[in-house]
Order: C-alpha cells, then sequence, then structure tokens
C-alpha cells in the first residue's frame, strides 16, 4: 500500500495519527521514542522487525473499537490525500480489487473499501484480548515477502491475478503469481490524485490534526501542546472577561486574526418595539457566534444544538440550546428575538471540508429580518471541532494553534420580497436560498447531508445529545 497506491512509502505518519488520536501525546511521544529503533530494525534486520515495533507502539493496549473508529474517520482524509495517480488508474480499471499490505488490516480495511471500492484487503493481523489490542501480531506475522505470497494463494486459489503491482523487492513473491506484473518507481515529486478525482469525496472527517504528522511534525507537536495550551487559556481569558468592543484588539495582538467583510447592520434600537435581527451563520466551529460578536463589537446570543458545560461556562455571550422540539424551539427563539439580535447556525453541526450541509427551516418562519454571514477559518495544527471525542475541548485546540484565524463576511439582509412573511415564501424555499447565497460567497458546494448523516458515519450515532438530569433541590449526593 505504501508506495504503490500512495505515494509516500512510510506508515509512520498513519501509526502517528492512530497513537495521538487514541492515546493521546503520551502515546504519540512514546511512538515517536521508539521510532528511531523501527527505522534501524526496519532497514538493517528485516521489515517485518520494523512493523512490530511500530505495531506495539501505537496499539497495546488500546481498544479495538476505538482503533476501528479512527480508521473510518480519521485515516481516509489522509489517505486520499496522498493517492498515487499513476497506481489508481491501473487500480480502478480492475473489475475485481485486492489489496495485500503489510500495513494492521484494521487500520486500512475501512479506506480501501469503502473510498477506493476493494473488495478483499489483506493485511497484518493485530491479536486483541478482552476487546482490546495486545500490541502483538497473529501467524502468520507481518504481512511481507513469502507471508503475502502465501495469503495471495489462499485467497485466490489456482487462479493467478491477472495484474500485480509492488514498489519494493519483498513484494516479488507475491507478484510472481500474477500474470503480469509492475513496480512501481519512487517519485515524491509526482502530485497525489487531485480532489475532484478522488473515487468518493471526503465530506466529512474526524480527528484533530490538521497535517500528516511526520517525525519531525509529532516532535513540533509534542513540543508545542504545553505552549499551545497556556497560550489557548491567555486567548480564551480574553475573549471571555474583557468587554466585547476590545476583544477585537486582545485577539490580534495574541496572534488570533480576525477579517471583517461586507457591512454589518446596526444594533436594534429596543426602545422601538422591532424585532432583532437574526444572523444565519455557516457552522466551522462552535466559536463561530463569539467571533460574529467580535467583528460586531457587540455580544450577540446564540441558539445551538449541542455544547459542552465547559463551553457555556468560558463562553462570552449567552448560549441557548434548542430542545429539537420544533413548537418548543420556534418560541423561545421569537422570544429572544423580542430582546435584540440573535445568531443561529442553522446547518445544526459543523463541516470542515468546502460543503454547506442542509439548512434547518425553522429560523425562516420566525422573523423576516435575516441576514446571512459567511463563516470561515483557518488553522495550521489543530482542528477546533470532533465528532468523537469531548466537545468541552474544541475552543482549547482551535486556539492552541498558533495563528488562528476567521473571516466574517456579513452579506446583504435578505430582501422582504424573498421572505416567508412579506414574500408568502416557504420556509424551505427561504432556507435554501440563504445556503446558496453563502456557499457562493465562500465558492462551497450545498448539499442535502444533515447532521444525523455526519454522525452516523463518523461516530456511528445520531448525534443526538442526552442530558443528564438534574439533581433536586433537596437531594443530596454523597458516598
Amino acid at each position: 500500500m505504501d508506495g504503490t497506491l500512495l505515494r509516500g512509502r512510510s506508515s509512520f505518519p498513519y501509526f502517528a495519527l492512530v497513537a495521538f488520536e487514541v492515546g493521546g501525546v503520551l502515546r504519540l511521544l512514546f511512538l515517536l521514542l521508539l521510532a528511531p529503533i523501527a527505522g534501524i530494525l526496519y532497514y538493517c534486520v528485516s521489515e517485518s522487525a520494523g512493523i512490530r515495533v511500530l505495531i506495539f507502539a501505537t496499539f497495546a493496549g488500546m481498544r479495538a473499537s476505538e482503533i476501528e473508529s479512527v480508521a473510518r474517520a480519521v485515516l481516509p482524509k489522509f489517505y486520499s490525500g496522498d493517492l498515487h495517480p499513476e497506481s489508481w488508474r491501473v487500480f480502478s480499471s480492475c473489475g475485481r480489487r485486492c489489496v495485500l499490505t503489510a500495513n494492521p488490516r484494521i487500520m486500512v480495511e475501512a479506506f480501501l473499501k469503502e473510498f477506493l471500492g476493494a473488495d478483499l484487503v489483506l493485511g497484518t493481523e493485530v491479536s486483541t484480548y478482552g476487546g482490546r489490542a495486545t500490541g502483538f501480531v497473529k501467524e502468520p506475522g507481518v504481512l511481507v515477502g513469502e507471508n503475502k505470497a502465501d495469503a495471495l494463494k489462499a485467497a485466490f486459489g489456482a487462479a493467478a491475478p491477472e495484474i500485480g503491482l509492488g514498489d519494493r523487492h519483498t513484494d516479488f513473491p507475491f507478484m510472481s503469481l500474477c500474470k503480469e506484473s509492475y513496480i512501481v518507481p519512487p517519485k515524491p515529486e509526482m502530485k497525489a490524485v487531485t480532489v475532484d478525482k478522488l473515487p468518493k469525496p471526503i465530506i466529512f472527517h474526524d480527528g484533530r490534526l490538521v497535517q500528516k504528522p511526520t517525525p519531525f511534525l509529532a516532535l513540533l507537536i509534542i513540543l508545542w501542546i504545553p505552549i499551545g495550551f497556556l497560550l489557548a487559556c491567555l486567548r480564551i481569558a480574553a475573549g471571555a472577561l474583557l468587554p466585547m468592543p476590545l476583544v477585537y484588539y486582545a485577539f490580534w495582538s495574541l496572534g488570533v486574526r480576525v477579517t471583517v467583510k461586507g457591512t454589518p447592520p446596526p444594533p436594534v434600537n429596543k426602545s422601538s418595539g422591532q424585532s432583532g435581527v437574526l444572523f444565519i451563520c455557516s457552522h466551522r466551529t462552535l466559536l463561530d457566534p463569539i467571533f460574529l460578536s467580535t467583528a460586531l463589537g457587540r455580544p450577540i446570543p446564540a441558539v445551538t444544538y449541542s455544547v459542552s458545560r465547559l463551553s457555556e461556562i468560558i463562553s462570552p455571550i449567552k448560549t441557548v440550546r434548542l430542545s429539537r422540539d420544533r413548537a418548543t424551539d420556534a418560541a423561545m427563539i421569537k422570544k429572544l428575538l423580542q430582546e435584540g439580535d440573535l445568531a443561529i447556525c442553522p446547518e445544526g453541526t459543523t463541516c470542515r471540508e468546502p460543503f454547506l450541509l442542509r439548512f434547518s427551516s425553522l429560523f425562516a418562519e420566525l422573523t423576516d429580518e435575516l441576514v446571512p454571514v459567511a463563516m470561515v477559518n483557518r488553522m495550521s495544527m489543530f482542528h477546533g471541532t470532533t465528532a468523537r471525542g469531548w466537545k468541552g475541548m474544541d475552543p482549547f485546540y482551535f486556539f492552541m494553534n498558533p495563528s488562528p484565524a476567521y473571516e466574517v463576511t456579513f452579506l446583504n439582509k435578505l430582501p422582504s420580497e424573498l421572505t416567508c412573511g412579506a414574500g408568502k415564501k416557504s420556509s424551505h424555499e427561504v432556507a435554501n436560498y440563504i445556503q446558496r447565497v453563502i456557499a457562493a460567497t465562500l465558492s462551497y458546494e450545498c448539499t442535502s447531508f444533515t447532521r444525523k448523516d455526519k454522525y452516523r458515519a463518523l461516530a456511528g450515532n445520531d448525534g443526538t445529545v442526552v442530558e443528564k438530569p438534574r439533581l433536586k433541590r433537596n437531594k443530596v449526593m454523597g458516598c
């Protein structure tokens, strides 16, 4: 797989991703410390010995279900970004596709089958006990050399595969069993398959790391995390404690770049009895309403589908949870609009890629004072969103980036003839129109995917957060 279907010949970055996403920074450090030993064994003793060290350092003690979760939600984004164009052209032209790889099957199977259309994946099998990986491999061991040839014979029997692709001399045994065999030469300068030519677009993906962690980048991440966490605390404190008109300048002084485009509407005059403006924002992170408030220089309350208790505590603006009951939520939003301006992200969840999810149409029924806002951000080291992890760390990870950036673009207020009230449009027409306007501004693509689609793809659930029951006043918790 590495060096054949993928341009890169090293599997370390993908082991590092699993190590960090499941085991955290300490597991990544452990893997990095053992990487030189793995490299020496790989090049001076045998491929099998080096790969065994990587597998042990990465997987020992991990729950198999967590490894599978990372393989499904995190790795496909990085694998697809390194797809070899020539190998993919040959692989995709074949009818039945089989991949033999020294990588652990549990780590690569989801990507190969779901995104590349592989019919059969034969890889190194990791031993488990009690649902956890032991760090050792099952017999016959790492799938290299003769082990690959034996696995191919067991899968195909007497029938010889039409074409075999490999990239190193240890692939020769299995390649000799194919009718035609080709070596893929190393060409690091060759560009990967472009996004528009991928067999399946990566719309949803998870994980905290933005870039593929090479050994050098992994070292930088480990060294930066303590510094970045302190910097994140300082940035969050500035946003939470300073008056909102000063937050914009505080962020800039602390390395957070905020760019404002367009002309925002003036504050509503409450004495006139006029309803507040509803800002319709595209959703990139849970910090969208905070950066909207930063751009306006005044706190704008926000309604949200789910937010952690920690995020509520440190938020400099008022956040109100939606109940997902249409009548209840409509009444609450109307009440908040009577008090002033309000922000809402009708996608219901974040999306990292240049796509907009389906807009819920509820907001369009409640007011004609609608201002679309296109939000876009930039992170160089950590993603500020997660579907699998603890959402309370989302703002910390965003602000742990060396120089995170947000761009807030205020679009024109929706004309009255395009609203539900004065224009007699349906709520779905209004929601779809605003989605298209924001997508055109950002050069994004509109989709019909929803929050449930995202969480089913990444976390294996529908994204519903069950709120814990609160204790009654006369009840005491003790032990």
